[in-house]
């Protein structure tokens, strides 16, 4: 299988080569003897981008054999940075003019730049959430997190009337009611670090110090709960990751077709159209 997928990754690249060369060579040949190839790279340039945009209807027709869910997200990928291409030979490798071309293109590279990390996310992410145990439905976040948050008040509190001291209390409050209460250290998990959880369980081992060996049983319960809840920050850190890009890239994606069609307009309306 990891065979098949790096072959057609291979097939797709040198696809995408192949385009690019002859794409870059037809429009370099045409240019000189053709003035209106501007209108024919910008029909193809649209095409291009209203068939991008159809991936995202194919993702919810899901009961239609066409292809698999993987095999359609490598054609997008490729297919998104042909066109990045298409649209620079529709530029004519010019910076655009006048704040309505400016805009265009600026949401133009905001798509793919918004495209380009989406794909590295879908790459990257999903490996780290199956090295971390599965995937944890996101809506059940909240919930297991008030769970977890429960279960260390309650160890915190049972503490107390055994070792007749609110040591343990006192670093409940001071460390951990914060991280318990709500999502935390977002940004160490969407870069993978370690570190927040590492600063947590050496305040335990401070801590240790000053507590009973019944205290530590209980202390070690806690500490158990707190990976417990790395680990699940650390799951909606990675997933809300993964549907952001997509709050971004989508409504962006639709803006720029509306944009568009509006240069279309003012295009054969202010010049005349291709004659």
């Amino acid at each position: 299988m990891i065979r098949g997928l790096a072959l057609r990754r291979s097939g797709f690249l040198a696809a995408l080569l192949i385009a690019s060369v002859a794409a870059i060579w037809l429009h370099e040949a045409m240019r000189p003897v053709y003035p209106h190839l501007v209108y024919i790279t910008g029909w193809g340039l649209l095409a291009l981008m209203l068939v991008l945009t159809g991936y995202n209807a194919r993702k919810k027709l899901t009961f239609l054999p066409l292809l698999s869910s993987r095999v359609w997200f490598q054609i997008h990928v490729y297919l998104g940075l042909f066109t990045g291409l298409a649209f620079l030979l529709h530029l004519q490798w010019r910076f655009p003019t006048g704040w309505f071309e400016i805009t265009l293109a600026a949401m133009f590279a905001g798509v793919t730049l918004s495209g380009i990390a989406g794909w590295w996310l879908s790459r990257l992410l999903p490996k780290r959430l199956t090295t971390a145990g599965g995937e944890v439905p996101y809506d059940r976040i909240p919930v297991i997190r008030r769970d977890l948050r429960s279960q260390a008040e309650a160890l915190v509190l049972s503490a107390i009337p055994t070792a007749k001291a609110t040591t343990l209390a006192d670093f409940y409050t001071a460390r951990l009611a914060v991280f318990f209460a709500g999502p935390a250290n977002f940004r160490a998990h969407a870069f993978g670090s370690r570190r927040p959880l590492a600063a947590l369980l050496d305040a335990f081992t401070e801590v240790n110090r000053f507590l009973s060996p019944a205290e530590k049983e209980t202390s070690a319960q806690l500490a158990q709960l707190v990976r417990q809840k790395d680990a699940l920050d650390f799951h909606r850190a990675v997933q809300l990751l993964l549907k952001t890009w997509l709050f971004v890239h989508i409504p962006l994606t639709y803006g720029l077709l509306v944009f568009s069609f509006v240069h279309v307009v003012l295009v054969y309306a202010f010049a005349g159209g291709a004659r």
